[in-house]
This record gives structure tokens, C-alpha cells and sequence, in this order.
């Protein structure tokens, strides 16, 4: 076959023909299921460390949460970046730009990874406290963050890789690859655990042995001759214009991660000084409960991406707007659906990390008050990664901060002064409800001018 041939046969072109509801479908669900199977190992490792090593170790594990939002950022701003660039760039039928971008966005994982990795060694101990450990914790902290770290650069590539699979017009080899790091992870975690008492260090082997197996298969999916995105070696080189613009679009997840491991290092102070360490334990189950729900949005979001971003490009602006009202409509439902559960069970789900009673009724408590507003977050997540979709970096970025800086973190600064842990609780939800009603704002006005 010739690579003409091969080049039109793998070109997704579906996305500028196909019906929309078909099209969100088809990449929406492969994204949301691996979303949601991404989070659910970060759950499993949570309920095996409570259930084999202790309460304290949750909270030690808690303590990591900035850590890994901080990592994330970093990879996320690359990931995200690229991706997009790729569907505009094969929305416009520029194939060998988007093998370009793939090569950038190793590259510079790679070398994003390692500094990061060997700053955090070298900053350890002293970054695990200001992030909320104490004497008490500190030792289940730094077990797991030492292991994370070494497969560091691993992590970036697994996920940066993932993501430009999935913009390349393959979401179901996405979803394979985090079913796969999923899977082994399960199977890893109670044998290092339990059977080699490994305690927390063993839950962080699992975690990166898990992302080597799937990056090695990305790898040569990515080595595939026949992808229209792939590996080519007159391509294999620093662009400095697909660097500064893949940047520039990933500002936009990297802000919103970086403020996020900001946001979670005032919660662990406050919690600390207000409730000790078993609220911070608390507020580290609330947050991988939470984090679910969230998760899924966000595969649903990464399945508009490629839609909205590939017909942005072909300047299709009617399937652009068709894509977004059904995504706003799909992540309304989604967040409904959290908001019922932690209202309705709490201390059922809660139960299922840890059976230390004073645990569960901190973690219950916070887990109803922090989906007051989940109803209407959905909406403001959608919106906010429309404009990063379309390749709008600076209202990206605003929608991205406003709900973390502008809001929540204000909140965490005052409310906690006078109703000490109950105000870091209720400031989650009043920051979701204002963000939303600022992001309705924006998106109207923005329609309204876009006819």
C-alpha cells in the first residue's frame, strides 16, 4: 500500500462528517472509561493502604496530593498542548506538522521529567511538610513520593503519549492503554501490599511498573508506519514554533493543576491546624471520591476535543457549537449524578477506605458539604476547556484560574478564621457556584459575538 493510501485510510475525517452526537459518543466513552478506570487505581491504592497499613498512612498519602497535582501540571501542559495542535493540524490536512508535534512532546517530557524529578529529590523532606505532614505522617509521605519520582519522566510520557493517541483519531487504543495500567495496577497493589508486606512503598511500585508496561505499548503503536501520526526521524528535532504554541495552549491545564496543588496545600494547613491529621486523612478520601466524578467530566471533555478542535480548524463553526451543547448538556448529568450519591451515601462510600470510625464521620461531613454545587460544575468544566479546545489559550486560562484563585482560594483564607474546619469545607462549594455563573457570563457573550 502506498503511503498516500495509507495516510488517507487512517486520516480522521470522520470528525468533519460524521453526526456529532455519533462522533462525542464515539470518542467521548473510550475517554470516560479510561478517565474513570485512571481514578478508580488511584482509589484502589487509597482503600488497600487504609485497609493494609493504616488511617495515618491515608493521610500520608493525602499529603502526596499536591506533589502529584504539581507533576500532573507539568505533563498536562504538554500533553494538552499538543493534542491540541494535533487535531487542528489534521483538521487542516497537515500531516507532517502533527508527526512534528509528536516528537516535541517527547522530547520535552523527557526533559520537563527529569529536572522535576531531581528537584523534588533534592527538596523532599521540607516540600512533604509544607504540603501538611507532620512527624506523624511524614515517613508514609516520603516511601511514596520516593518511588513516584523515580518513574517520573515514565508518568509524563505515559500520559503526554496517551493523550495524542487519543487526538490522532484513536480513542479506543487511549481507553486500552489505561485499562491496561489499571488492571496491572489492581493485580500489583495487593501482592506488593499484602503478600511481600511492602506497606506504601508497594502501592507506589505498582503504580509506575503499571505505567511502564502501557508506555512501552504506546510506544510502538506511535512506531506504527501506518498511523498517519508517527514516529519519523527527518521530524525528530526541537520546533520552537510548535513549543512556544504548544505551551502557550497547555498554560491553560498547567495553571489550573498548579493552583489546584496550591489550593490543596492551604486545605492541609488549615485542616491541620483545625482538625489534625485525621482531617486531612479525611479530606484525602472526600477528594479521591470527588475526584471521580470529576474524571469523567474530564473524559468527556477530552472527547469534544478532537471533535471541536479538528472543525475549528476545517472552519465549521455550526458543528463546533453542536458539540459543545452536548458535551455542557452530558457533564450537567454526570455532576447531578455525584451530587446525589455523596448527599445520599456518604458514609457508605467513605466506609469503603477505612473502618476507623472517627475517620469516617470526618470524611462523611465533608464529602456533603463539598458537593453542594456539583450540579453546575460540569458546566463550568466544559466551558473552560471549550476555549482550550479551539485553541483560545487566554480565556482558557482565565476560566482555569477564576474558580481557584479568584475564588476558592480566598475563600480558604477567610471562612476557616471564623468557622475553622467547617470553612474549608464550605469554601469549595461557594467557589464552584460563583466560577459557574462567571463562566455563564463569558460564554454567552462570547456566542453572541462568535454569530
Amino acid at each position: 500500500m502506498a503511503e498516500k493510501d495509507i495516510v488517507k485510510e487512517n486520516t480522521p475525517d470522520e470528525l468533519g462528517t460524521e453526526p456529532i452526537g455519533k462522533l462525542l459518543l464515539k470518542y467521548a466513552v473510550p475517554a470516560i472509561i479510561a478517565m474513570t478506570a485512571s481514578s478508580l487505581y488511584n482509589i484502589i491504592d487509597s482503600i488497600f493502604i487504609g485497609h493494609g497499613v493504616g488511617p495515618y498512612a491515608i493521610t500520608g498519602l493525602a499529603v502526596t496530593f499536591p506533589f502529584m497535582n504539581l507533576s500532573t501540571a507539568f505533563g498536562a501542559m504538554i500533553g494538552v498542548g499538543g493534542s491540541t495542535i494535533i487535531s487542528i493540524f489534521l483538521g487542516q490536512q497537515k500531516h507532517s506538522s502533527a508527526k512534528k508535534v509528536l516528537s516535541n512532546v517527547v522530547g520535552l517530557n523527557v526533559v520537563l521529567g527529569l529536572l522535576f524529578m531531581i528537584f523534588s529529590f533534592i527538596f523532599l523532606d521540607p516540600i512533604l511538610y509544607f504540603f501538611g505532614a507532620s512527624d506523624v505522617t511524614i515517613g508514609y509521605a516520603r516511601e511514596y513520593m520516593q518511588i513516584i519520582l523515580l518513574g517520573n519522566v515514565v508518568t509524563h510520557l505515559y500520559l503526554g503519549l496517551n493523550s495524542l493517541l487519543r487526538a490522532s483519531g484513536h480513542p479506543k487504543k487511549a481507553m486500552a492503554a489505561t485499562f491496561l495500567t489499571v488492571i496491572l495496577n489492581t493485580i500489583l497493589d495487593p501482592l506488593f501490599i499484602f503478600v511481600f508486606d511492602m506497606g506504601i512503598q508497594g502501592a507506589a511500585w505498582a503504580t509506575v511498573l503499571a505505567q511502564i508496561v502501557s508506555l512501552v505499548w504506546l510506544l510502538k503503536i506511535f512506531n506504527n508506519k501506518t498511523e498517519v501520526v508517527h514516529f519519523e526521524g527527518k521530524y525528530i528535532s526541537f520546533d520552537k514554533k510548535i513549543i512556544r504554541r504548544a505551551l502557550s495552549i497547555g498554560l491553560s491545564p498547567f495553571l489550573m493543576n498548579f493552583a489546584a496543588c496550591f489550593v490543596v496545600i492551604i486545605i492541609n494547613q488549615s485542616l491541620k491546624k483545625y482538625g489534625g491529621d485525621l482531617a486531612i486523612g479525611a479530606y484525602g478520601i472526600v477528594n479521591r471520591v470527588v475526584f471521580l466524578v470529576i474524571m469523567v467530566v474530564m473524559g468527556l471533555n477530552q472527547g469534544m476535543q478532537p471533535i471541536a478542535g479538528y472543525n475549528f480548524g476545517a472552519g465549521d463553526i455550526g458543528r463546533v457549537r453542536r458539540v459543545l451543547k452536548l458535551t455542557i448538556y452530558a457533564a450537567s448529568i454526570i455532576t447531578t449524578t455525584g451530587f446525589l450519591i455523596g448527599e445520599l451515601l456518604p458514609t457508605f462510600v467513605v466506609s469503603m477506605f477505612t473502618t476507623d470510625s472517627e475517620l469516617i464521620k470526618l470524611a462523611s461531613e465533608g464529602l456533603r458539604l463539598t458537593v453542594i454545587a456539583f450540579p453546575i460544575v460540569g458546566f463550568q468544566m466544559v466551558v473552560s476547556n471549550f476555549f482550550q479546545c479551539i485553541g483560545m489559550a487566554g480565556r482558557a486560562i482565565f476560566f482555569s484560574l477564576s474558580r481557584q484563585v479568584l475564588f476558592l482560594i480566598p475563600g480558604l483564607l477567610i471562612f476557616p478564621t471564623f468557622f475553622e474546619s467547617l470553612g474549608v469545607w464550605i469554601s469549595m462549594p461557594i467557589s464552584d457556584f460563583v466560577a459557574s455563573i462567571v463562566a455563564a457570563i463569558m460564554l454567552i457573550d462570547f456566542l453572541r459575538k462568535w454569530k
